[in-house]
């Protein structure tokens, strides 16, 4: 069998650490420092030939820089004769650019999925995706794995009798319905249309949330617009006005973010750690980390074992 090899990108190195120890195994050594123009210089500084590696690297702000630092490392690790390449990418960033709304734009997640490839990658490994559509963009295979068992079993204990599961917004149904199959919990979602990045406008709540405790959950919490306004949509429709549970798998936690969601009612904001995050602490942000899932599905890959049961399948 092949050796198995970890190195990480500067997105997360927490996580990465974390990762490595569940494994048992050191990081690999590597250096990643710029010239004095900017430019990034990186150097794997131990053997990778004939091995398995797997590159752990979120893409998460700023994307640009910690993207090309993964396609960096993939080049340099195909270079030095590595067997296998594995992105390990806990939040890939640009899924939400998966199609042009306006006719000339980009199709971000397919010109990503495209550049991996071409670094080299046989493999990548994503966490909640945006949208399961990003799977088809991949000229390579893509394992997309799921926080949310653990992420619901974080909740849990918390929820009264009364709690109805909110996707604030249709693009987050499909997730809401998993949340809300795993709690035995009603569901409600909000219908939203966007005005821009940052500002979004309510049209109508769907569901029985009159008399209710609402938790909201979603894919990621990036400037708060949509958590604040489902929210005000929420207690228009009457749902109890019972402190607020918010539940993503990735916080990002950019922007107005901390201006926008002060006021709110909070319990508890549950995230993963797929995001490396300097949020104040006056939030009370509880994180679940991803190091046993991530660490199950390399030791599965690496050892060539199903994935089943990790799988997102909606």
């Amino acid at each position: 069998m092949m050796e198995l090899t970890l190195i990480s990108g500067m997105a997360n190195l927490p996580l990465a650490e974390a990762i490595a120890a569940q494994l048992g195994l050191p990081l690999g050594r590597r250096v990643l420092q710029r010239f004095p123009d900017g430019e990034l210089h990186i150097e794997i500084e131990e053997s990778v030939r004939g091995h398995d590696v797997y590159l752990l690297q979120s893409t998460s702000p700023p994307a640009d820089a910690h993207l090309f630092e993964l396609l960096l490392l993939a080049d340099a690790c195909r270079r030095a004769g590595a067997a296998r390449l594995t992105a390990v990418i806990p939040y890939f960033g640009y899924a939400r650019q998966d199609r042009r709304a306006s006719g000339r734009e980009p199709v971000a997640a397919r010109l990503v999925a495209d550049l991996l490839k071409t670094a080299g990658l046989h493999r990548v490994v994503a966490v909640d995706l945006h949208t399961s559509a990003v799977e088809g963009f991949f000229p390579m295979p893509i394992e997309h794995v799921s926080a949310i068992p653990l992420l619901a079993d974080a909740i849990r204990s918390d929820l009264p009798a009364n709690a109805v599961i909110v996707a604030p917004d249709l693009g987050a149904v499909k997730l809401a319905e998993r949340y809300a199959s795993l709690l035995q919990m009603p569901l409600a979602f909000v219908q939203k249309s966007r005005l821009s990045g940052e500002e979004v406008r309510v049209d109508r709540v769907v569901g029985d949330v009159q008399g209710r405790v609402p938790v909201m959950v979603d894919d990621m919490i990036s400037t708060g617009g949509t958590i604040v306004a489902a929210f005000q949509a929420l207690q228009e429709a009457g749902a109890a006005s019972a402190p607020l549970i918010v539940v993503a798998s990735h916080g990002l936690f950019v922007g107005l973010v901390l201006a926008r969601m002060r006021w709110l009612p909070l319990q508890r904001i549950v995230v993963t750690d797929s995001v490396s995050s300097s949020l104040t602490p006056e939030f009370p942000l509880q994180r679940q980390s991803l190091r046993t899932l991530v660490a199950d599905v390399i030791r599965r890959l690496h050892q060539h074992e199903s994935l089943g049961d990790l799988l997102v399948h909606r």
